[in-house]
């Protein structure tokens, strides 16, 4: 198989005699960061409709799956066709009514939350990873909460919730300001859902306005954009955004 041929160098560079030192000194934790950096470079590599790249990082983001599952073969916790066989049994597990005998399609999340009924924490908001980017777990625990009715009926109340807490931030002493913040930040991400919009694409898409924005004051201003008075930068951001 093609795949075994990352697999095999995989084992090569975590060997202790023989490998590759920074290779066999990598735990879980510490390529943990790479492994969340490399599925953002997937998702930017389709934002810009990029096959070539997207090759090229789906390669990158294999390679953390064939690191991770080296590192457990190891420890002798389990191999890459464990991961392999435990994503196939969960696929057909999911999908009754292709691979199974049923006549339809139960609900993805109802197969998913009696999948959580077998584990030791029966939370509603059991299994939501909290390596998750905020934004997305937030969104992901506020649609847990809704399953079983905590929510608001409509948009109304969630966004008076926002408001409500945009005073709270302003009334909040020095060293609860920062809780404060976290709790206006979670009541967007319910507005923002209850509005049908997905937060985090949301909140990319004025990252990538802010610098489209800025890079053009940049360039308006030349090697002089430092040394403008904040007006004076105001006044090229207005400029811009006119255009």
């Amino acid at each position: 198989m093609v795949i075994d041929r990352i697999v095999a160098i995989m084992a090569r560079l975590r060997d202790p005699r023989d490998g590759c030192e920074w290779d066999v000194a990598q735990t879980w934790a510490s390529i943990a960061p790479y492994t969340i950096e490399e599925a953002y470079e997937v998702v930017d590599a389709i934002a810009r409709d990029d096959a070539d790249d997207l090759k090229d990082e789906l390669g990158d983001l294999l390679l953390q799956v064939v690191f991770h599952s080296r590192i457990a073969e190891e420890a002798g916790a389990f191999t890459l066709a464990d991961v392999v066989t435990a994503i196939s049994d969960k696929m057909e597990r999911r999908h009754p009514h292709i691979f199974g005998t049923a006549d339809h399609s139960p609900g993805w999340e109802e197969l998913k939350a009696a999948e959580r009924t077998d584990k030791d924490d029966a939370s509603a908001l059991a299994g939501v990873a909290t390596g998750l980017p905020a934004l997305m777990r937030a969104v992901k625990l506020q649609k847990r909460a809704a399953r079983v009715g905590f929510d608001w009926p409509d948009a109304d109340g969630s966004r008076a919730k926002v408001h409500e807490e945009i005073e709270e931030v302003t009334a909040a002493p020095s060293d609860e300001v920062e809780e404060e913040v976290g709790d206006l930040l979670f009541a967007v991400v319910n507005w923002a859902r209850h509005l049908g919009i997905d937060p985090e694409a949301a909140l990319r898409s004025g990252n990538a306005k802010f610098e489209r924005r800025f890079r053009a004051m940049e360039e308006l201003a030349g090697a002089d954009f430092p040394t403008l008075t904040l007006d004076a930068q105001e006044a090229l951001w207005q400029q811009v955004k006119r255009r």
